[in-house]
């Protein structure tokens, strides 16, 4: 698959199933991702994978934060997916690169992690809220101070297995501006005096 497409045809899946890439294959990819734009190349981030019964221990953290009618619901959504990657943030501080450059490194990594898995078949989606900051979930993943979790990337196989159509490209042309128009205009040079027939 080709970037254009991978970018055009990947989705936020919502439902996924077995199989998830293995440590050694998520790995892999993390790799490829991790050759993104990333100034001074500090890799200011981490991941920790969750599968299994460890689902089931940050679903219990999620439950413990919210009132008990609506604790199941909570406790049942880190099972929505077979694999949950953690993307914990590593800000370095005393560092030339500031640290909004650091999120942003680990912003990039995370879009062509996700780019990756899609080309390879896998689905994924992106999850955040307020867990991400809750104690119970902090101290479950270990987090030193400055660290702090950013969400879990959900990853599976799509379920159901489709095809979706191309993305429509969006209407960004407002979003696009000559500092100078005139200035551009005029480095364009003449108008060509024999145009192709």
């Amino acid at each position: 698959m080709d970037v254009v497409t991978a970018i055009l045809t990947r989705r936020s899946e919502r439902r996924l199933t077995e199989p998830a890439p293995d440590t050694a294959e998520f790995a892999e990819l993390l790799a490829i991702a991790a050759t993104g734009p990333d100034h001074g190349q500090l890799r200011p981030w981490r991941w920790i994978l969750l599968r299994g019964d460890d689902r089931g221990e940050l679903g219990a953290c999620f439950a413990a934060a919210v009132s008990p009618d609506r604790a199941a619901a909570e406790a049942a959504k880190p099972l929505r997916a077979p694999l949950l990657a953690t993307l914990i943030f590593q800000p370095r501080y005393g560092h030339k690169v500031p640290e909004w450059e650091q999120l942003a490194a680990a912003s990039l990594m995370s879009h062509g992690l996700m780019l990756l898995l899609h080309a390879r078949g896998y689905g994924s989606i992106w999850r955040t809220g307020a867990h991400t900051d809750a104690p119970a979930v902090r101290a479950l993943l270990g987090l030193s101070p400055p660290e702090r979790a950013l969400g879990w990337l959900y990853i599976g196989r799509p379920a159901p297995a489709r095809v979706d159509p191309i993305r429509a490209l969006p209407d960004v042309a407002g979003k696009v501006a000559a500092l100078h128009p005139d200035r551009t205009l005029s480095m364009a040079g003449p108008p060509d005096r024999h145009p192709p027939k």
